[in-house]
């Protein structure tokens, strides 16, 4: 989130957090989203075998569905996990693409890549009128073992966050951005673990 004073880290983890758990987002299509608000779980039509991303930055989940207006990414959710299971996605995780400054070779990199389920890509996180900023934000990619245990046994909650989606927006479009950006989740940097913050190249 675009926030005053002192710029971030190139690479921090910003989220909405209490001591034991951390919130991410997700946009599905309506019959996914309505079936795991109410089973408060992901049940189907959500699928195991494919790979999930879930997203700490609100404003990013914005720029990724459009608002909650893009096709199939109608609904917005927030989720609660518990921050062990978050911390412990991380340190298994793999960048997507390779990075000189956290891998030793290009074939360290690639056997790193084959031994984990958990992807991570560091995007350019937004304003509240979704324009890029200098610093990034973590988008973490959930395949395997990884997608199966968030599905069904890492999720604490599920929130249906579509109406405060279509609110920030609304407020943008009028051009109140102060009443915008209050509307939007109080997120904080993340205190990674050292071996999460190494697996994901952090520079905090």
């Amino acid at each position: 989130m675009d926030t005053a004073g002192e710029r971030p880290p190139l690479r921090q983890v910003r989220a909405l957090y209490s001591d034991d758990e951390v919130t991410v987002y997700q946009a599905y299509r309506p019959e996914i989203a309505s079936a795991a608000v109410s089973a408060g779980r992901f049940v189907p039509p959500f699928k195991l075998d494919r790979m999930t991303w879930i997203k700490p930055s609100f404003l990013w989940m914005m720029y990724r569905s459009a608002w909650a207006t893009r096709p199939g990414q109608e609904r917005v959710l927030a989720v609660r996990l518990p921050r062990e299971a978050f911390d412990g996605a991380l340190a298994a995780a793999c960048l997507s693409s390779y990075d000189r400054t956290v891998y030793d070779s290009h074939d360290a990199w690639r056997a790193r890549l084959r031994g984990t389920s958990v992807r991570v890509q560091w995007d350019p996180e937004k304003t509240v009128t979704l324009d890029p900023l200098p610093w990034r934000s973590i988008q973490i990619g959930l395949g395997g073992a990884a997608a199966r245990d968030y599905a069904t046994t890492w999720v604490r909650g599920i929130t249906d966050v579509t109406a405060t989606a279509h609110a920030v927006h609304a407020a943008v479009r009028a051009g109140d951005l102060a009443t915008a950006a209050g509307l939007c989740p109080a997120e904080r940097p993340y205190p990674l673990p050292a071996a999460a913050a190494r697996a994901v190249g952090a520079t905090t």
